[in-house]
């Protein structure tokens, strides 16, 4: 378990109030509102432990910062990215069909699932590519 401090409690309470995935730069901006003097570097560590505990869950594309994801207690879900614009949206697990585990090999124990659905949000499907 994650030992609770002063920080480690402001970076969980930024998370919990978020709903839109932020990055570790942002976080650092709101937890300083809170506690003036924590560094970049503590909201990273305090990152990487929260990830570690399970409390927290990474969204990673190649190029772009990493995000963040409180798991809230009874909300299960997955992500859809959008490769236009980058914005996340939450899938609710429970409306997804059931995945099969049988090709899964025999004696492998599921310890966490993720899905991630990459795509172009509404706004982005709609807006024409841009010609050479």
């Amino acid at each position: 378990m994650v030992r609770q401090t002063r920080q480690r409690q402001a970076v969980i309470e930024v998370l919990r109030a978020s709903r839109e995935h932020p990055d570790a730069a942002w976080i650092h901006g709101q937890v300083r509102g809170s506690l003036p003097n924590v560094s970049l570097g503590t909201v990273y560590r305090t990152l990487d432990a929260l990830v570690r505990d399970g409390v927290v869950v990474t969204i990673e594309r190649a190029g772009q910062a990493t995000r963040y994801d409180y798991r809230r207690e009874g909300e299960d879900h997955h992500h859809a990215v959008c490769r236009g614009c980058g914005a996340i949206f939450d899938v609710e697990a429970e409306a997804m069909p059931c995945v099969p585990v049988a090709a899964l090999p025999a004696g492998f124990r599921v310890t966490e699932v993720r899905l991630e659905f990459m795509g172009l949000c509404p706004n982005c499907a709609d807006t024409p590519a841009e010609q050479p």
